[in-house]
């Protein structure tokens, strides 16, 4: 394995905000989250939503449980994470549960280098058959933390 294939896709600040946005929300810790800067972001498993959805606390919506993964799992750095050659899959607790298809491996190094070139957000690209929610270190936009439920839209009075 090359250097390359070992290395891990980090978090940094706005990768933590996204993540914490979603860890507020379940009645126990989620261990696939990064927590702090420099741990590594995982994918997901195939139907980790399935999982998480029965922790949601009671006062915050599944809306919000949405919008948060969404904003996480719609993120470069996730994209770059999933792209890796040697990429897995990990559960709940973090714990590996398989190997990224190679489709899947594609597609997100597709959205990765869309968003790079172009500046758009990678969900705007074609849209996959699994869920998906930056190794960038600027802060998150606006809209992230709008679609993380961190911020309200203001309205005009």
């Amino acid at each position: 394995m090359s250097a390359d294939e070992d290395a891990f896709v980090v978090a940094r600040e706005a990768d933590l905000r996204r993540a914490q946005a979603i860890a507020q929300l379940p009645i126990r810790p989620i261990g696939i989250l990064p927590r702090s800067v420099g741990d590594p972001i995982r994918p997901f498993a195939i139907g980790l939503w399935n999982d998480i959805k029965p922790l949601l606390r009671p006062d915050p919506g599944v809306t919000q449980l949405r919008r948060a993964t969404g904003a996480y799992l719609h993120s470069k750095a996730y994209h770059l994470a999933t792209a890796r050659p040697v990429s897995m899959r990990h559960d709940l607790d973090g714990n590996p549960a398989g190997e990224v298809s190679e489709a899947n491996r594609a597609d997100a190094k597709r959205r990765a280098t869309t968003a790079t070139q172009t500046g758009t957000h990678p969900s705007a690209a074609q849209p996959i058959d699994e869920p998906s929610v930056e190794e960038s270190p600027v802060a998150a936009t606006r809209n992230d933390m709008i679609r993380a439920g961190l911020l309200r839209r203001r309205r005009d009075p």
